[in-house]
């Protein structure tokens, strides 16, 4: 059976007709050198046509979820009680939620976005020494997301690492590392709380989660995107429509906007609120929750006039996890998904083509 992916979201990916890659080292060079009045690449032309207007929904950016994390951390079990069920609401309905009042700093937030751009800024020959083709790399940069497996690339440059159980932020610019193992240790503390707040709302012992993804060993992400003016936006995407191969992904990013999320069948601007984490949920919660979570689908559109910053911090299952639906959820209901071990998922993952669910639904028990 045909998965509820692959029915309700239109095909967008085109095939590209005539192939002129840019000769640059990235994007951002690329974009820099043919400016805003140039024609966009074939090779870079995301979108079988303009993007249609009518399929942006507005009105429903007003509905996105909204985390008070004091609430959720409050020791008083009303208000405790409360916030768990609006976190349980909102993972189920929309898969997408901000969070405020999460305790880390703004000037934390900015510090640790200003350093990524610092990264991007720096000479191309500089970053090519980060340079690698491998999923396996702990560290790595480059453009779109796999170029030699697309036919079409995506508007993108990106800065991956590896940041627990190993930290594989680069040394330069100077003070990038401090401040990134700075904001990625805040980054644990605020997911634990998260899956402690989720496995409530399922039921469950409040370290359920965690304890299903081997969290003192668990997978920590550090993606840095630098999506440049683009001479044609309407044609092109940062990054195609895709859910997150791990868990959790909390996003900030320099107050550009360009984020959205599907949902009822559009696409939702995201607008978030100044000093607000952004959260998705991922392919591994869908799968230990049997699909009661939904892992959210999200793109990245662009613009021609300044370029947008971005940093996910991802947070998965340990490699060696066998990672499966918690069986105490299951034991009422249908299995809805197989199980798989998680390094495998996140190799094959990053080193096909980055479309919808595919890798998910591979896992998708069929009725």
């Amino acid at each position: 059976m045909a998965s509820a992916y692959a029915i309700s979201v239109p095909p967008q990916i085109a095939e590209p007709t005539n192939i002129h890659a840019p000769k640059a080292p990235s994007i951002k060079a690329f974009a820099e050198a043919i400016g805003q009045a140039a024609a966009l690449p074939s090779n870079y032309n995301s979108l079988v046509d303009p993007r249609d207007k009518d399929e942006v929904d507005d009105s429903l950016a007003a509905l996105i979820p909204v985390i008070d994390f004091s609430l959720l951390t409050s020791k008083d079990p009303e208000i405790h009680a409360k916030a768990v069920h609006d976190l349980g609401k909102a993972c189920t309905e929309w898969g997408f939620f901000l969070i405020v009042n999460h305790g880390m700093s703004d000037n934390l937030m900015k510090d640790v976005i200003e350093a990524t751009r610092n990264f991007f800024e720096l000479p191309d020959e500089e970053k090519q020494e980060f340079s690698d083709t491998s999923a396996a790399s702990p560290l790595r940069y480059g453009s779109s997301f796999n170029v030699q497996a697309e036919s079409v690339h995506f508007w993108r440059d990106y800065l991956k690492a590896f940041t627990h159980p190993q930290f594989s932020i680069p040394n330069k610019p100077a003070g990038f590392r401090d401040v990134a193992a700075e904001y990625c240790h805040k980054g644990r503390e605020i997911t634990k709380e998260l899956y402690r707040g989720m496995s409530e709302s399922l039921g469950l012992e409040a370290n359920a989660i965690a304890d299903a993804f081997g969290f003192d060993t668990d997978f920590q992400f550090y993606i840095a995107n630098l999506y440049p003016p683009c001479p044609q936006p309407e044609l092109a995407l940062g990054q195609p429509p895709h859910s997150d191969n791990t868990a959790i992904t909390l996003l900030i990013e320099n107050g550009i906007g360009g984020l959205q999320v599907y949902q009822r069948g559009k696409w939702v601007k995201v607008k978030p609120i100044p000093g607000s984490i952004m959260v998705n949920i991922g392919d591994q919660l869908e799968l230990v929750t049997n699909g009661k979570y939904n892992g959210v689908l999200h793109r990245v559109t662009l613009n021609n006039n300044v370029t947008r910053v971005s940093l996910a911090l991802a947070h998965g299952p340990s490699f060696d996890k066998f990672v499966c639906p918690i069986p105490e959820i299951v034991k009422d209901g249908k299995l809805e998904f197989k199980g798989m071990n998680y390094g495998e998922y996140f190799y094959n993952q990053q080193s096909t083509q980055l479309v919808g669910k595919s890798r998910l639904d591979l896992l998708r028990i069929s009725s």
